[in-house]
Parts: C-alpha cells; sequence; structure tokens
C-alpha cells in the first residue's frame, strides 16, 4: 500500500521510544490511522539504528479499538497505578526483588521429610 503525506500528526516522545500518531488518506481519499512505533539500538561502537512497527487502524474499526484500548489502560491503572515500577526505572529493581524473594522463602514452610529418589527406584 503506497501511503500518502500525513494529513495531521503527532509525536509523543518517551525515553527510548517514540510513536507518531498520523492520520493519512486512502486512494479514495477517506481517512485512516497509523500508529507507529519507533525505537532507537545503540550498538557498542556509538552507531545506532532504529526498529520500526507500525499499525494501520481504519476507521470502521475505531470504535472497537477504542473500546478495548479504554478496557486495557483502566485495567492496567486499577491493578498498578500510574507509578511505574520496572528494572529500568528504578535502579535498584533487582536487589528489592531478591531481599523479598529471599524474605518470603524464609517465612515458607520448609520441608523436612523429602525423599531424594533415583529412577532406578522406580
Amino acid at each position: 500500500m503506497l501511503e500518502k503525506e500525513e494529513i495531521f500528526s503527532k509525536v509523543l516522545r518517551a525515553g527510548r521510544r517514540t510513536y507518531f500518531f498520523d492520520v493519512r488518506a486512502t486512494k479514495a481519499d477517506d481517512y485512516y490511522i497509523t500508529i507507529t512505533e519507533s525505537k532507537k539500538f545503540t550498538e557498542e561502537d556509538g552507531s545506532f539504528h532504529f526498529k520500526k512497527h507500525k499499525i494501520y487502524l481504519y476507521k470502521e474499526d475505531f470504535a472497537a479499538f477504542s473500546e478495548i484500548l479504554e478496557e486495557m489502560t483502566s485495567y492496567v491503572l486499577n491493578h498498578k497505578g500510574e507509578e511505574v515500577i520496572s528494572e529500568r526505572h528504578q535502579k535498584d529493581f533487582k536487589k528489592e526483588y531478591a531481599t523479598e524473594r529471599i524474605t518470603s522463602e524464609e517465612s515458607a514452610p520448609q520441608i523436612s521429610n523429602f525423599t531424594d529418589i533415583d529412577f532406578d527406584d522406580i
């Protein structure tokens, strides 16, 4: 599909990712939306390249797409809040996770009557 010039565009820069929202026209001069994610990757030698992923969204799908997007974003925000919790955004994430895991393992009941079985025993 040959893409025409953008009719209306917005850009969202989000760290290493950039999202492009573009309104474009079909051959019949109807409108559709493209959403492009562009992610920058830096090589060890300092050079870089971008990987892009694109979604084409047509008018007949707007209502369902919007409804599901709203449902999914609400679900995430209702269950996890707006605070970003990740290894990338929280420098001591691994340390906290490891500490939390050790603490929960220490409080877990210990099984002392485990018997080691070989396949020869079967």
